[in-house]
């Protein structure tokens, strides 16, 4: 599940995504630089191989550890792009192309936001879409919607197997989440029960609302850690904490967890925050630029590494959890004070994760040091067990749960 966002301000264009998926599902940061490719050269993505472009542009992307596709990026020509799992009413369990392939081969074959939707077209039409979309649940498949940018512009495209919609957006902000919204394609292909346990509706008139009103990068990062309540995340036996739009697993029938987020500003060049860690509202957007790479460890897994950026945060994202409403506050202003200043002026990306690091363990010495009670419903207790369990981590977080 995930949230897009884009704004169209007077002086030019802005997005944010949440990337949310399975608790344990480490995310990456992966700069690609551009290359030029031999004739009949063939790119292998997650479940298939195609034929490769015989030049591929430079693209900075965030990853889920397993897949070779991306749940967002940029390339070193503007463009940027996020997808959103779309529940239809096909099937799409053969092996074909992951809409986080078609994403990343967008990314490096296109210069142009109109480009990028031809390139997704081409191949929607002569590969397919399918496939496997969960490492830990291999039966979970689904279509695709995405948002596309440049700095003139937003495209939505919509997809429902091979067959697919575009609208333009004409501002001053759009939103897309775990359903269609083209209204006549949403009619033809739409499957209402799965989009409603996805609660996409509800997180798409949050997320509307604040890209309407977005002044500045800052205001979609805010966005993107919204809970809908000024205490902490909303649960739902159901689904957990997909009612807004930074999302907290711990449901029944859907457990997602915002794994990774994005914000872009396109208004003045080319500029991009990335959190790198899942839980926008316990973590950083630390600046990244196309062609910059940061050394984030070596490439995480769905099993705790704290060599690796992605689960050294988790110790910080899990703990404050227990008691988000006391916890949080305790470094919510350092954090504020922090992403300011890398908005207003921002330094080079090396540094500024390395200066990430050094807060967030400074916050995990702290509210360790509270030791709070655990204050969620006992379902989301248990599932999270579960979840630390999985990924090795109950024996690092026991103490912080009482």
């Amino acid at each position: 599940m995930c949230d897009c966002l884009v704004a169209l301000a007077d002086d030019g264009v802005m997005f944010a995504k949440n990337s949310d998926r399975d608790p344990n599902e480490a995310q990456l940061l992966e700069w690609v630089a551009a290359a030029d490719h031999p004739a009949g050269d063939r790119v292998s993505c997650t479940w298939i191989d195609i034929p490769q472009s015989r030049h591929t542009h430079a693209v900075v992307l965030s990853r889920p550890w397993w897949m070779w596709g991306a749940e967002m990026g940029a390339n070193e020509h503007h463009v940027v792009i996020g997808n959103e799992a779309v529940f239809t009413r096909g099937s799409r369990g053969e092996k074909a192309l992951l809409g986080m392939d078609l994403l990343r081969l967008a990314l490096e074959r296109a210069d142009t936001a109109d480009a990028a939707v031809s390139v997704i077209v081409e191949l929607l039409e002569r590969h397919g879409q399918g496939g496997p979309c969960s490492h830990e649940r291999p039966g979970f498949t689904y279509d695709n919607s995405f948002l596309v940018v440049d700095p003139n512009g937003a495209v939505v495209l919509e997809t429902a197997g091979r067959e697919w919609a575009v609208e333009r957006v004409t501002g001053p902000g759009r939103s897309i989440s775990n359903g269609l919204t083209i209204p006549m394609f949403a009619k033809a292909h739409g499957n209402s029960a799965r989009t409603w346990v996805a609660s996409a509706s509800a997180r798409r008139r949050a997320t509307r609302t604040s890209a309407c009103g977005a002044t500045g990068p800052g205001d979609l990062m805010e966005a993107l850690r919204s809970h809908g309540t000024a205490g902490g995340p909303r649960w739902s036996l159901v689904h957990g904490g997909l009612v807004a739009p930074c999302v907290h697993g711990g449901g029944i029938l859907a457990s997602s967890q915002t794994t990774s987020s994005w914000v872009s500003d396109l208004r003045h060049g080319s500029r991009h925050w990335a959190t790198a860690t899942s839980a926008p509202c316990t973590s950083l957007f630390k600046p990244i630029e196309v062609g910059v790479p940061v050394d984030c460890g070596p490439e995480p897994t769905n099993v705790f590494d704290p060599r690796t950026l992605w689960w050294r945060h988790e110790l910080l994202h899990r703990s404050t959890m227990v008691a988000y409403s006391t916890l949080m506050p305790r470094y919510r202003y350092g954090r504020h004070r922090t992403e300011a200043r890398w908005i207003a002026d921002p330094p080079p990306s090396e540094s500024s994760f390395r200066a990430a690091d050094q807060l967030e363990r400074r916050w995990l010495d702290d509210i360790r040091g509270a030791h709070m009670s655990d204050a969620r419903p006992a379902w989301v207790r248990r599932a999270w067990r579960t979840i630390d369990r999985a990924a090795g981590l109950d024996e690092e977080l026991s103490d912080d749960r009482h």
